[in-house]
């Protein structure tokens, strides 16, 4: 085991000392300080949590070297730089610098981009198997297209999934809850019309728990996170078709379109 570990640790070295990757090995080490730093501060600061959350940034950013080594691809440049930030961003930026909570539409950014990124991904494990000669069957653009988008989807959705479950299991806040002023539900009066019930202009709930304790949310109704989750969907969404229309064109024209590439992993 610890040979391996010392065998993946010289070609990872020596993946960024070649010529062609020592923009990324920049930006690679000086991401990588950056959370050695947040690490040291959340270890003082004894935020154990955060501290791994630190840990898992630092072993994600060696997933596009290991996708490379393992499936003998090639990650362009420019997409394995922004794997790498979109990765700093979420973690470091996002959960660790409240950059959710501080930055308007913080969240919806990163999962457009996820959206785009993902579909990228799907699109070239098609488009792989449609320029070797080893299968037989050439799919249509159209096709290849479809597959990239649904392949983006399904990720967002088994985040999503994540989220919910690590918020049940874990007490987390990965969903994270919408202020709202109308509700409209069947479960206010009578359960048995299914006549849904609507409230509006709502300025103020109260909520008593354990111990005849009280919360007031002095601006609304309290949304437990489904809001934010068909936020992050339809945004998804949008990014995913985005690339797909792009890779749909980019199968048409390769010439033409030859900007895409800097987006789609190759094989070797």
């Amino acid at each position: 085991m610890l040979k391996k570990m010392k065998d993946f640790k010289k070609r990872l070295v020596s993946y960024y000392k070649e010529e062609e990757n020592k923009k990324v090995a920049i930006f690679y080490i000086v991401l990588r300080l950056l959370v050695i730093l947040c690490l040291i501060r959340e270890i003082i600061l004894g935020n154990y949590h955060n501290v791994f959350l630190c840990l898992l940034t630092l072993v994600l950013f060696i997933i596009p070297f290991f996708v490379e080594d393992k499936f003998k691809v090639t990650i362009p440049n420019v997409l394995e730089i922004i794997i790498l930030l979109f990765i700093f961003s979420a973690e470091i930026l996002g959960e660790i610098q409240n950059f959710y909570n501080l930055i308007p539409n913080w969240d919806m950014i990163l999962h457009t981009l996820n959206g785009f990124l993902a579909a990228a991904i799907g699109f070239s494990l098609i488009d792989i198997l449609n320029t070797t000669d080893k299968f037989h069957i050439k799919m249509s653009p159209i096709f290849v297209a479809l597959v990239s988008f649904c392949f983006s989807m399904t990720v967002g959705i088994v985040w999503e999934f994540f989220e919910f479950t690590a918020d049940n299991l874990l007490n987390t806040d990965m969903q994270k809850d919408s202020i709202i002023t109308k509700i409209s539900s069947v479960n206010l009066e009578n359960k048995d019309d299914f006549v849904p019930k609507v409230i509006k202009d709502i300025s103020k709930t109260t909520i008593h728990y354990e111990n005849n304790k009280i919360i007031t949310i002095s601006d609304g109704y309290l949304d437990i996170g489904l809001i934010d989750t068909m936020e992050d969907l339809l945004v998804n969404l949008l990014g995913a078709s985005f690339f797909s229309i792009l890779g749909y064109f980019y199968i048409l024209k390769r010439d033409k379109y030859k900007g895409i590439e800097h987006f789609i992993p190759k094989r070797k």
